[in-house]
């Protein structure tokens, strides 16, 4: 499990929203952003706020190597037994390309991450991922890879 301090930038990429024309964006650190969640408490939150955030949280927990984060935004009927990570694995990015509601406690979040495998040539995991709210949390429930 890797750690990051709250001032460093943010893994997922989060930016923040620019109010005018003039001023743009800025990169969130990890305390603004993932981190909110990813150091909280697993049972008393704070939880992300929708599918949205909680898709950007769990692809920095996947570049912290944070298997106790990722399980617990699993929803139980799917959550493997345990998470591997790859050793040496360079994560390069996030892209969100979709957001959107499915429905009054589901939604869709379409996302393109990219990684490099050490001594490998750099890959994309396109996938689509589905979310469901219970009991006030939002949790993964799978992924179709495009």
């Amino acid at each position: 499990m890797k750690r990051l301090a709250p001032a460093q930038p943010c893994p997922c990429g989060g930016v923040s929203a620019s109010h005018t024309a003039s001023k743009a964006s800025k990169p969130l650190s990890y305390g603004q952003c993932c981190g909110r969640w990813l150091e909280a408490d697993a049972i008393h939150g704070p939880f992300a706020p929708d599918a949205h955030y909680l898709m950007r949280s769990r692809y920095s927990a996947f570049v912290l190597e944070r298997e106790d984060y990722l399980r617990a935004t699993w929803q139980v009927g799917h959550r493997p037994a345990t998470i591997e990570f790859d050793p040496g694995v360079k994560w390069l990015g996030l892209e969100v390309r979709d957001f959107r509601s499915t429905g009054a406690d589901t939604a869709e979040v379409e996302f393109v991450a990219r990684q490099k495998p050490p001594g490998g040539p750099a890959v994309r995991l396109h996938e689509r991922s589905r979310f469901v709210l219970e009991g006030g949390r939002w949790l993964y429930l799978d992924g179709t890879q495009f």
